[in-house]
């Protein structure tokens, strides 16, 4: 009699996960935890709104750059008071700050409103980058 050593060894692998089945053993598990974890899976399973400000891809003009806050700030007041309806936006990047305005949504408009301040500004520059949503003017 010739025994097949594929069949024995299946044989012997289905009769080990049979006989670890009938003497597994019944149970219960505990789990202790921190509190603060359900928080942090409720904070994160939160719906978030859409931005309040979105920003779309635009242009503004840099008018200055400066180490100096205050000539930045003068700056600023010398273009508000030409244009009350243009935002205007400070940024700071070591070591400088920049002084951009408006946010145009063409070139076109940008170039506009530099060229009637180019004698004002004269190193300003159209700059493309991520700009807010123009105002709706009310009636």
């Amino acid at each position: 009699m010739k025994i097949n050593s594929k069949k024995t060894i299946v044989f012997i692998i289905g009769l080990t996960f049979a006989s670890s089945s009938i003497f597994a053993q019944q149970g219960s598990i505990e789990v202790i935890k921190d509190n603060r974890i359900d928080a942090l899976v409720e904070k994160q399973s939160e719906v978030i709104p859409p931005a309040i400000n979105p920003q779309i891809n635009g242009y503004r003009i840099q008018l200055f750059f400066d180490s100096d806050r205050s000539k930045l700030n003068d700056a600023k007041s010398k273009f508000i008071s030409y244009y009350k309806t243009i935002d205007t936006y400070i940024t700071y990047n070591a070591p400088n700050f920049f002084l951009k305005v408006g946010d145009f949504r063409t070139r076109l408009e940008a170039e506009k409103i530099k060229s009637e301040i180019e004698a004002e500004f004269p190193t300003s520059f159209v700059v493309k980058e991520k700009i807010n949503l123009p105002r709706l003017e009310k009636e």
